[in-house]
C-alpha cells in the first residue's frame, strides 16, 4: 500500500510540474523572428526615448532587433535588476545578465536597431 501511495505521488508530481511548464523549453515565437522590412527602424538616440519612465513605453534593443517590454512586470519603471529601458541590452545580456536572449520569447518586437 505504501509502495502505490508513493508511486501515485510521483506521477501527480510529474503531471504537475508538465501543467505549470517547468523545464519546457521556449517556444519559438514568430514575433521574435527577424522582423519585416516595413519595422520601424531606431537610432540609439530615439531608443532613449523609450525609456520606460513618465508614461514612455519601455524599449530595449537586444542583438539589432527593438523589443516593447513595458507591459513586462520585471521592466516596471523602465528598470530590471540594474538595467534600464531606452538601450541596447546585447552586451549587458551577454556579459552580466543570469539569463539568455530565450527570456525574450513571447516579448513583442517593434523594430531594429540601425547598425
Amino acid at each position: 500500500m505504501k509502495k502505490r501511495v508513493v508511486i501515485l505521488i510521483a506521477v501527480l508530481t510529474v503531471f504537475a510540474l508538465i501543467a505549470s511548464g517547468c523545464g519546457a523549453a521556449p517556444a519559438d515565437d514568430a514575433e521574435n523572428s527577424t522582423p519585416p522590412e516595413d519595422l520601424q527602424t531606431f537610432t540609439i538616440e530615439e531608443l532613449a526615448a523609450y525609456d520606460g519612465k513618465d508614461g514612455n513605453k519601455a524599449y530595449i534593443a537586444v542583438g539589432g532587433l527593438v523589443y516593447d517590454v513595458t507591459d513586462v512586470k520585471v521592466w516596471a519603471g523602465g528598470a530590471h535588476h540594474g538595467f534600464t529601458a531606452g538601450a541596447d541590452q546585447t552586451e549587458a545580456l551577454d556579459s552580466k545578465a543570469p539569463h539568455g536572449a530565450n527570456m525574450l520569447n513571447g516579448i513583442p518586437v517593434v523594430g531594429k536597431l540601425e547598425e
